[in-house]
């Protein structure tokens, strides 16, 4: 998603997102392009606590105003226990489901 800026610039919107690592991990972090970002953790290059912690998988993003934001919620998460970020990832991941369950019912 873009927004139109101050200056009459198109910026995209940014991201904060979650990985799972292959060690069972959770990854935080904050990107404008969420599709590229996953890219570059998945060649190696994003970070070196991924690089080593190969393949990743997206688990939770969320779109947020500005970069600011971003990075507070960021900040925020990082500093959650593990538990409670898996609570994040698992009730975004149970609402997703049943959103699906609720449109297949509808078509019936």
């Amino acid at each position: 998603m873009w927004i139109w800026s101050f200056v009459g610039l198109m910026t995209p919107m940014p991201f904060v997102y979650i990985l799972r690592c292959a060690d069972g991990s959770l990854y935080t972090g904050v990107a404008k392009d969420v599709a590229r970002r996953l890219a570059e953790h998945a060649a190696g290059r994003a970070s070196r606590y991924t690089r080593v912690r190969l393949p990743v998988t997206l688990t939770w993003f969320r779109r947020v105003r500005t970069w600011s934001r971003a990075l507070q919620e960021e900040y925020r998460i990082k500093r959650l226990p593990r538990a409670a970020k898996l609570e994040i990832v698992g009730a975004t991941r149970q609402a997703a489901t049943s959103g699906a369950r609720r449109a297949r019912r509808g078509r019936e």
